[in-house]
């Protein structure tokens, strides 16, 4: 089995390695030969590594790896044979060893993890899978914080290397949890003095002005992500108290005119709800010492009909700036349930097949779509609400 460093050879090493050598340096029996066309590909587990721990109790993780592949998988002790096409072979063969580094590194195996490191094998990045899981960015209350895609590493690492990064991403690709966990690692190895997290209070199909109560109260229910996300990292009774130090603040955008925010770490979520203007004023509150990270869903803008998103706008303006990055994560990043990337990706299908971009707050079609609409119709009057 390879360490964890890099893999000499790659698929060439597997499938190239003739069968009875394999066997021979191995002392194992000689299994059935295989058909004509097909290769054997024999993979043996180091004895201090629990075969319970790669195939799963009761073999759940077997059974995700035989449905994800028409190789033919059999294990007998510690050794595990495989035998399909030569490709499949080799796939097989660095699935196991991806698995076996990570469970000597600790990480726990479980289906949902088999299932992301197999789409990383097949696209074939360069990057071990075993080096993107097993990178920890935050332990907190019994739970290890690390990417679970190759994207979102490059996202964790663009943090550590630039002073501003925007992460542009569906809906579940963890773009702001990861941005919380590495600014409340920032805090606590004292690179940062505070952590500011804010976004733009823009209602997302509905209008709460009506709500009782204080401004903050108001305004509380915009804000409600960033503190949930908070209680997964922090301790819960030590929240109100860093908030009421200054050492972290919540607050909408709004709040940011006028301040200059030096030695913070400071997020902006919901970006694509900004306008070129807030999205302007934002950016330059940056001072000495301190970090940003904006992050959005250029997919979802709440934004009134007619107002550009000052996240897209941003992209043409800054792409290429020095020490900006921008990094964009796609529904293969989605780290939620698989229907969140089955539904992303249908509405992406949907929207390049029609031109419609998707419904705006009154009801009616961005794009292509609505363009041609409103051409036929002609002018409008103000369009009343459906009852």
């Amino acid at each position: 089995m390879r360490g964890l460093g890099p893999a000499p050879g790659g698929d060439k090493e597997l499938t190239d390695t003739s069968r009875e050598s394999r066997r021979r340096a191995q002392g194992g029996t000689p299994a059935d030969e295989p058909a004509a066309g097909s290769t054997q590909v024999k993979v043996v587990i180091p004895d201090d590594q629990p075969m319970v721990s790669l195939l799963g109790s009761g073999d759940e993780l077997l059974h995700v790896i035989e449905s994800s592949f028409p190789a033919d998988i059999h294990v007998r002790g510690n050794e595990i044979t495989i035998t399909g096409t030569a490709a499949e072979t080799a796939l097989v063969a660095e699935l196991f060893e991806e698995m076996t580094a990570l469970a000597g590194g600790g990480a726990e195996l479980t289906p949902a993890v088999v299932e992301r490191i197999i789409p990383m094998l097949r696209r074939k990045s360069g990057v071990r899978p075993a080096e993107v899981l097993s990178l920890d960015i935050l332990s907190a209350r019994g739970r290890t914080i690390r990417p679970k895609t190759l994207n979102q590493k490059r996202y964790v690492d663009a943090i550590d290397e630039h002073t501003i990064v925007f992460c542009i991403g569906p809906a579940g690709t963890g773009k702001t949890y990861l941005a919380m966990a590495k600014a409340v690692k920032a805090l606590q190895a004292k690179e940062v003095n505070r952590i500011i997290l804010t976004r733009p209070a823009v209602e997302a199909g509905e209008r709460l002005g009506f709500l009782p109560g204080t401004l903050y109260e108001k305004i509380d229910p915009y804000l409600r992500p960033l503190y949930d996300a908070l209680h997964d990292m922090l301790d819960p009774e030590s929240i109100p108290r860093l908030m009421a130090a200054g050492t972290i603040e919540v607050a909408p955008l709004a709040y940011m005119r006028g301040r200059t925010l030096n030695d913070s770490f400071i997020i902006l979520d919901e970006a694509q709800n900004t306008s070129a203007e807030q999205m302007k004023m934002f950016l330059t509150r940056l001072g000495f010492g301190s970090r940003m990270v904006v992050t959005g869903d250029v997919t979802q803008v709440d934004l009134p009909a007619g107002q550009a998103s000052g996240l897209r706008l941003v992209q043409e303006i800054l792409e290429g700036v020095e020490d900006i990055q921008f990094t964009r994560l796609t529904s293969h990043d989605v780290v939620r349930h698989r229907l969140v990337g089955d539904i992303v990706n249908a509405y992406a299908a949907y929207e390049a097949r029609t031109g419609v971009d998707g419904p705006v707050r009154d009801g009616s079609l961005r794009g292509r779509a609505a363009e041609r609409g409103a051409g036929r119709a002609g002018p409008r009057g103000p369009r009343k609400r459906a009852q």
